[in-house]
C-alpha cells in the first residue's frame, strides 16, 4: 500500500478543524488572503507534527476470514511520558499507526475470536507491517483485558473510551466530545457525529431531561464521563428498530463507576462591575434505580439557558415534527417561539431552573419527569431600514423599536414506561406548558418625511396540555402492532395596545380623532387536537415487509377578536360596528388509510407507500357557515443504498397537503400591526406541494473522513397567497388561492478530513427560491438566492496553544421587478485555548462580521470577542476565573431579511462589555 492516510487516533493528538472557502466567481481577491492564512497555519502546524513521528501501515488479516475490519491495534510506550497510540483497521483490513521516533513500544493486535498478537517495536522511519491473526481454539476461555480499547465499532454503535482522549483538564462534556474522532460540537452545544446531527442524549441509557444536546454538553462534568456511545438509527423501543426508519442519532453517556451511585456536580458564582452577577449550580445524583438532576442559571450577563431549539426538543424534536408539517408550523409561529428565537438584547436578567427525576420502580417500570421554569426581564432595541417594493417603484421607511419584556414559562413532562417483556411496550406521556408574557414598547416610524410615535403594550397568557399514549406489541417475528393516541388542549388570551398622538391606518380602521388615540385589541383562542393511529408491521420474510396504517386526526378551534378605541371621555368606540371583530369555530377531520411496501435486497432498501386521506373541514362565523370535503391519494417513496454501515445514499419523495390556520379564515377585519389590517377568506382551500430530497453521507474512522450532503426540491402547485394593497407603509392584506407553481431548491455540503493533528473542513449551503407577490392587484415573480461557504481549521495539542479559526462568505441576492438587492456577510472567527504553567488556562473566542448592503451603500463591521483566564490546581475542587464578554464593547450587529415585497436591513443593539470574577467548586 502506497496510499498515505494520515488520520490516526493518537492518544496525544488533538483535533484541528479547518474550513476554507473554495474558489468562486463570487469571491474577491481580498477574501483569498484570509484563506491562504488558514492553509499556512494548517501546513505549518501539520509539518511540526509530522516531523516528530513515523507511520506504520499495513493490513490485519487471517488465513480463514481474510481482511479483518475493526481490529484494534494498540502501541504502549515503555516511557510513562508517551501516551498510548492506536488505530482501527478499515473494511480492507488496512491500518495506520503513528508512533514517536526511536521510542520502544509494545504493540498488541486484538480481534474478537482471535488470539491476541503481541510484539515489541521501535523505529526511526516509516514502515510497513502486515499482521496475521490466528483463531482461538477455545472461545469459552476467560479473557481479561487490562486495557480498555479506545474505540469499539459494532454494527451501528461506536463506543469511545474517553480516558484515551482527554488530559484531565476538561471541565464539561463538550470539551470531551470535541476530542473524540468523528464528533463535532459547535459554539451553541449542538453535536454532530458521523456527519449527522445528534437528536437525543442519554445518560446511562436514559433520556437526559428533554434529550437536547445543549443541556447535556454544557452542564455534565467532564470527569464523570467514562464512555460515549454513538447509536445510529436509535429507537426507544428495541423491537421496532428494524421496522421504523427513525433516522435518529443518539449519544449515550456512560458514567464512571464511582459516579453511578453518587452525588456529583459543580457550582459557579461570579460578580463584576455594574452589578453584574452569575450563579450556575449543577447537581447530579445517579444510582441504579434513582436519578436526580438539577441545573440552575441566574445571571444578568445575557446568557439564555433555554432557546427555540430546546423548545423543539421538548415537543419531540425536529425530526419528528417535520413529518407533521401542520404541527411544526404552528409551533414555530406561536408567540412563545418568537420570544425564544430572540437571542440579541441590550439587557437580560435570566432566572432558570431545571429538575429531572427518574425512578425505576421495577425491572419493568420506569417513571421519568422533568420540570423547567424560567423568568426573564429583557430590554431590546432595533433600528430597521425597510425597503418597500411596489411593482416598479420602491420607497424607504426608518423604524426604531424598543421593548421591555417580562416573560416567564413553565414546562413539565411526566412519563410512565412499562415493558412487561421484550416483546411488549407501553408508555404514557403528559406534557404541560404555561407561558406568561408582558411587553411594553415604544415605536418611532418615519417615511415620506412624516413621523409617528407609538407607545405599545402587549400581554399573553397561555396553557398547553398534551397527553400521549403508545402501546406496541410484537406478536411474532412476522407480526408487530403499534397503537398511539394524542390529545392536545391549548388555550390563550392576549391583548395588544397602541397609543399615539397621530392618526394611523386612516382609511382602514374607524378611528375617532382625538389628541391621543388609544386602541385596544383582545384575542382569545381555544383548540383541541386528537390524533389516533394504528400501524401493523407485517414481515413476510427477510426481504419483504408490508406496513398498514389506519388513523384519524381531529382538530377543533374556537377563536375570537375584538378591537375598541378608548375615548378621552371614557366612552368606547367599538370597531365591531364597522366590520371588525371575529368569532369562528373551525373544525378539520382527516381520516386516512395507508399501505407501504418495503423491499430489501443486498445494499438496496426500497419503500413505497400510498395513503388515502378523506378531509372534512368547515368554519362557522356568526350566521355564516362554509363546509368542504375532499379525498386525495398521497404517494410516498423512499429509496436507500447502504454501501456499508458508514456510507449510504437516500432518495425521498412525498406529496403534502396543508390547511390554512383559523385566523386566515376570518370574515371580518383584524388589526395585524400599527400599519397593517387583514381580512380573511372563509372559502380558502388547502395548499399542495411536492418534496424531493437526495442525501449522501459517508463516514470513515480509518480515513478520518466525514461527508454529508443533501439537496431538496420543493414545488408548490396550489398555495394560499397574501394579496396586499399597499398605500405608503400601510397595508391591507387579504388571502386568495393561487395556482401558479412556485419552486425552491436547498442544498448543503459538510466535509471534513483529518490528517494527523489537523482537520480540514468545508461547509457550504445554498438556497434558490422563486415565488410570486400580489401587490396592488399586480402579480410579479421574485427570486431570492443565497450562498454560504465556510472554511475552518482547528488544532489540539497537549503542550501547545490550540487554535480554531475560519472564514465565512455569505452573499444574498433578492430580485424583484423593480430592483435587485445584494447583501454580503463576511465573517472571520477564531478560538484560542492554551493550558500553561500546569494549572492555568486561557481561552478567547473572536469573530468579526463585515456586513454590506450594496444597493443602499451601507457597510458595517461587527466585532465580538470574549476571553477568560482560569486557574484550577490539580486535585483541588476550587477554581478561579476572570472572564470578559464583548471585550471591545461593540454596540450592535446588523442583518437582513426579506418577504414578498419588503426588504429589511436591521441594526440590533447588544449587551455591552461584561467583566466577571468567578469562583467554581466541584463536588
Amino acid at each position: 500500500m502506497t496510499e498515505k492516510i494520515w488520520y490516526i487516533y493518537l492518544l496525544s493528538s488533538e483535533i484541528i478543524k479547518i474550513k476554507y472557502s473554495p474558489s468562486s466567481s463570487l469571491i474577491k481577491s481580498s477574501h483569498y488572503k484570509k484563506i491562504y492564512i488558514l492553509f499556512f497555519l494548517m501546513v505549518m502546524t501539520n509539518g511540526y507534527v509530522i516531523s516528530q513521528k513515523i507511520t506504520i501501515r499495513g493490513t490485519v488479516s487471517s488465513k480463514i476470514d481474510g481482511p479483518l475490519q475493526n481490529a484494534n491495534i494498540l502501541a504502549f510506550a515503555e516511557s510513562n511520558d508517551i501516551k498510548t497510540s492506536f488505530a482501527i483497521s478499515n473494511k480492507g483490513g488496512e491500518y495506520q499507526l503513528r508512533l514517536e521516533k526511536g521510542i520502544d513500544y509494545t504493540v498488541t493486535i486484538s480481534y474478537l475470536g482471535y488470539k491476541e498478537l503481541v510484539f515489541r517495536y521501535s523505529g526511526f522511519k516509516d514502515d510497513t507491517l502486515n499482521l496475521a491473526l490466528t483463531p482461538k481454539t477455545n472461545l469459552l476461555q476467560e479473557v481479561i483485558l487490562e486495557y480498555k480499547i479506545p474505540i469499539v465499532v459494532k454494527e451501528d454503535t461506536i463506543t469511545y473510551q474517553t480516558d484515551a482522549f482527554v488530559n484531565g483538564k476538561e471541565r464539561k462534556l463538550r470539551e470531551v466530545l470535541k476530542k473524540l474522532p468523528g464528533i463535532e460540537v459547535d459554539r451553541e452545544g449542538n453535536v454532530t457525529a458521523q456527519g449527522k446531527e445528534v437528536t437525543k442524549v442519554l445518560v446511562e441509557d436514559k433520556v437526559f431531561f428533554t434529550g437536547n444536546s445543549k443541556l447535556a454538553v454544557n452542564n455534565i462534568p467532564a470527569d464523570a464521563v467514562d464512555q460515549v456511545q454513538v447509536l445510529d438509527n436509535y429507537n426507544e423501543i428495541g423491537f421496532l428498530k428494524s421496522l421504523r426508519d427513525s433516522g435518529d442519532l443518539a449519544l449515550n453517556i456512560k458514567l464512571k463507576e464511582d459516579k453511578k451511585k453518587f452525588a456529583f456536580g459543580d457550582m459557579e458564582v461570579g460578580g463584576g462591575l455594574e452589578d453584574r452577577y452569575l450563579a450556575h449550580p449543577n447537581l447530579f445524583y445517579y444510582s441504579p434505580k434513582t436519578t436526580l438532576n438539577f441545573i440552575g442559571d441566574f445571571n444578568n450577563i445575557g446568557t439564555k439557558s433555554f432557546e427555540f431549539d430546546d423548545y423543539i426538543e421538548f415537543n419531540g424534536g425536529f425530526g419528528k415534527l417535520i413529518t407533521d408539517i401542520r404541527g411544526y408550523l404552528s409551533l414555530a409561529s406561536d408567540n412563545f417561539s418568537r420570544f425564544l428565537s430572540n437571542t440579541h438584547f441590550k439587557a437580560n436578567i435570566n432566572r432558570f431552573g431545571a429538575l429531572n427525576f427518574r425512578q425505576s420502580v421495577s425491572n419493568k417500570t420506569d417513571i421519568n419527569s422533568f420540570l423547567i421554569v424560567s423568568a426573564s426581564d429583557i430590554e431590546t432595541q432595533e433600528n430597521t431600514l425597510n425597503i418597500f417594493n411596489n411593482n416598479n417603484t420602491s420607497f424607504d421607511e426608518n423604524r426604531t423599536d424598543s421593548k421591555l419584556i417580562d416573560n416567564s414559562f413553565l414546562l413539565g413532562k411526566l412519563t410512565f414506561d412499562y415493558e412487561p417483556n421484550s416483546k411488549e411496550d407501553f408508555s404514557a406521556n403528559t406534557f404541560v406548558k404555561l407561558n406568561k408574557n408582558n411587553t411594553e414598547g415604544s415605536l418611532l416610524t418615519e417615511s415620506f418625511d412624516i413621523e409617528n410615535f407609538f407607545t405599545t403594550n402587549s400581554n399573553l397568557k397561555a396553557i398547553d396540555i398534551k397527553q400521549n399514549l403508545e402501546y406496541s406489541k410484537r406478536f411474532s417475528r412476522k407480526q408487530t402492532l403499534s397503537l398511539e393516541s394524542t390529545v392536545n388542549f391549548f388555550e390563550s388570551s392576549s391583548a395588544n395596545n397602541w397609543v399615539t398622538s397621530q392618526s394611523f391606518l386612516e382609511d382602514l380602521i374607524p378611528i375617532q380623532q382625538e389628541n391621543q388615540i388609544d386602541i385596544l385589541q383582545e384575542l382569545e383562542r381555544r383548540s383541541t387536537t386528537i390524533d389516533l393511529i394504528a400501524k401493523d408491521y407485517w414481515v413476510l420474510d427477510n426481504f419483504n415487509h408490508v406496513y398498514t396504517t389506519l388513523g384519524a386526526n381531529l382538530f377543533f378551534d374556537s377563536s375570537s377578536t375584538q378591537e375598541i378605541q378608548t375615548l378621552s371621555d371614557g366612552n368606547l368606540n367599538d370597531f365591531s360596528n364597522n366590520g371588525f371583530g371575529n368569532q369562528i369555530d373551525y373544525r378539520l377531520t382527516d381520516t386516512f388509510l395507508g399501505l407501504e411496501y418495503k423491499f430489501l435486497r443486498g445494499v438496496f432498501t426500497l419503500k413505497s407507500g400510498l395513503f388515502y386521506h378523506n378531509y372534512i373541514w368547515d368554519n362557522s362565523q356568526f350566521e355564516n357557515s362554509v363546509n368542504n370535503t375532499t379525498s386525495v391519494l398521497l404517494p410516498k417513496f423512499d429509496a436507500e443504498v447502504k454501501f456499508n454501515n458508514n456510507e449510504k445514499l437516500q432518495l425521498r419523495y412525498q406529496r403534502h397537503l396543508r390547511f390554512p390556520k383559523s385566523n386566515r379564515l376570518f370574515n371580518n377585519f383584524l388589526i395585524n400591526s400599527f400599519n397593517s389590517v387583514f381580512l380573511g377568506n372563509p372559502n380558502l382551500q388547502n395548499e399542495r406541494f411536492h418534496t424531493v430530497s437526495l442525501n449522501y453521507n459517508k463516514f470513515s474512522l480509518f480515513r478520518g473522513l466525514n461527508l454529508n450532503t443533501f439537496i431538496t426540491y420543493n414545488r408548490k402547485t396550489q398555495t394560499v397567497k397574501n394579496s396586499t394593497s399597499l398605500n405608503g407603509i400601510e397595508q391591507f392584506v387579504t388571502f386568495t388561492m393561487f395556482n401558479n407553481p412556485e419552486n425552491s431548491f436547498t442544498g448543503d455540503l459538510k466535509f471534513s478530513k483529518r490528517k494527523g493533528k489537523v482537520k480540514l473542513g468545508i461547509d457550504a449551503s445554498g438556497n434558490y427560491n422563486e415565488f410570486f407577490q400580489l401587490v396592488n392587484e399586480n402579480i410579479t415573480k421574485n427570486i431570492s438566492k443565497s450562498l454560504s461557504i465556510t472554511g475552518k481549521v482547528e488544532t489540539f495539542f497537549d503542550k501547545l496553544p490550540n487554535l480554531e479559526t475560519g472564514y465565512s462568505f455569505e452573499p444574498t441576492t433578492f430580485e424583484t421587478s423593480a430592483v435587485t438587492n445584494e447583501f454580503l456577510n463576511r465573517e472571520f472567527f477564531g478560538i484560542l485555548s492554551y493550558d500553561f504553567l500546569k494549572d492555568f488556562k486561557i481561552y478567547t473566542d473572536f469573530k468579526q462580521i463585515n456586513y454590506s448592503n450594496r444597493n443602499q451603500g451601507i457597510s458595517n463591521k461587527f466585532n465580538l470577542t470574549n476571553a477568560s483566564l482560569l486557574y484550577h490546581k490539580e486535585d483541588s475542587p476550587w477554581g478561579l476565573e476572570i472572564s470578559v464578554t464583548n471585550l471591545f464593547d461593540s454596540q450592535f450587529r446588523r442583518q437582513n431579511s426579506f418577504s414578498d415585497f419588503l426588504i429589511s436591513d436591521q441594526t440590533t443593539f447588544i449587551i455591552p462589555r461584561v467583566l466577571l470574577f468567578k469562583i467554581s467548586y466541584k463536588l
